[in-house]
């Protein structure tokens, strides 16, 4: 299909009101796009559906799926030569990337230090804590922050979801939730922020590492405790070395994450109850990190920090590598598969405004001020393509 019929298309279901979703996984040239035949709102019952689903950050609200019973799916294929100059010239320079107040980061910074104060009375080890920056009077349609993001930001999933009865989110995320391809599920934990400065040979803190392995651990004790610990051997699971990985202008810390399942552990319903939402996000203990978050971030977060992706969708995998193989059919299997992705890096849209959410992660050693620099450092991703 043309690209630009598939992106004018896109453009008709958002004018009719009818639900989309339109996205691209990392390092693919593929897009991907999902129409739903009318505006019904889908809740997910048990994750046990097939469609693209769409999570909130708190798991005790409703989650959102587009089924695929009930959608039309269209793939596209893509390079950066498919995009002009003008859809991704450079706004680094535009006022609405420096356009934070001095009241937020005072607000943040105070924010910040109550975190840390509630660390060393015992009640956390670790919180992230966000803020979200409204953006008014923003003309640039959905779809060309969309075709930007796809740009600037090949190694992300990058996603434009909308339902009339809930609104329009996109979003650039580094970090998976996890991958289920058959009985191999595959996630990652992914903390510690730095600026990318043309390398990524660089020195983490202390602080960093320690906020990392928090994740890392958790992760997975959670793989261990939902598939069932009599069942939990040392082959079942691998953990990577921690290393150091890229997402547009910043750093992370990364930790592959890899997991056999059984055919009695292969229902996604109470690996996501155990996992989501992670300390990357969320903090730790779970439970605890979460209510602090509710009861002092001042701002719902909605989707931001949940999470997306395809749910028990069909992919045809070849068994032969040959592709001129004319019996190459004859030797490809079906296998369901899952990837989910956190919804980091994000904003909603509403008529002409823009919401951005960012956060950080804060432990003992945190620093107030770094921690600010760090959101705003983050908020450029999303800044610059408006």
């Amino acid at each position: 299909m043309v690209l630009d019929q598939f992106f004018e298309q896109i453009k008709k279901q958002y004018d009719e009101k009818l639900p989309f979703v339109v996205y691209r996984k990392p390092n693919s040239s593929e897009l991907k796009r999902m129409f739903q035949h009318d505006d019904a709102l889908h809740v997910v019952v048990d994750f046990s559906e097939s469609g693209f689903v769409f999570a909130p950050f708190d798991s005790l609200q409703e989650a959102y799926i587009l089924p695929i019973e009930h959608a039309d799916v269209i793939c596209a294929k893509f390079d950066k030569n498919d995009f002009s100059e003008t859809e991704i010239r450079s706004h680094e320079t535009s006022d609405i990337v420096n356009n934070n107040k001095e009241s937020e980061k005072l607000s943040h910074i105070k924010h910040v230090e109550k975190g840390i104060e509630a660390i060393a009375k015992g009640s956390f080890s670790k919180v992230v804590l966000s803020r979200r920056e409204l953006i008014e009077n923003v003309g640039t349609s959905p779809i060309e922050i969309f075709k930007r993001l796809l740009q600037r930001y090949p190694t992300a999933f990058v996603y434009c979801w909308y339902h009339p009865k809930v609104g329009l989110w996109l979003g650039a995320t580094p970090e998976t939730l996890l991958n289920v391809r058959g009985d191999q599920l595959k996630t990652m934990s992914l903390a510690g922020t730095q600026a990318f400065e043309g390398s990524a040979d660089v020195i983490w803190k202390d602080k960093e590492k320690e906020e990392q392995q928090i994740v890392t651990d958790f992760i997975v004790e959670s793989l261990r405790e939902s598939v069932g610990n009599w069942q939990f051997s040392s082959d079942f699971i691998k953990v990577s070395e921690q290393k150091t990985v890229r997402a547009g202008n910043l750093l992370h810390l990364q930790t592959e994450i890899s997991m056999r399942l059984s055919p009695e552990t292969r229902g996604l319903k109470p690996i996501l109850e155990a996992l989501h939402p992670t300390p990357a996000v969320c903090g730790f203990p779970k439970e605890k990190s979460k209510s602090y978050i509710v009861e002092n971030e001042g701002y719902p977060r909605e989707f931001y920090a949940g999470f997306m992706g395809e749910l028990h969708l069909k992919e045809r995998i070849s068994r032969n590598p040959n592709r001129r193989n004319v019996e190459n059919n004859a030797y490809r299997v079906q296998k369901s598969v899952s990837d989910l992705y956190v919804n980091l890096r994000c904003m909603q849209m509403k008529d002409h405004q823009v919401f951005i959410y960012v956060g950080g992660g804060i432990t003992k050693d945190s620093d107030p001020v770094s921690e600010w620099e760090e959101t705003v450092h983050k908020s450029k991703i999303i800044k610059s393509v408006l």
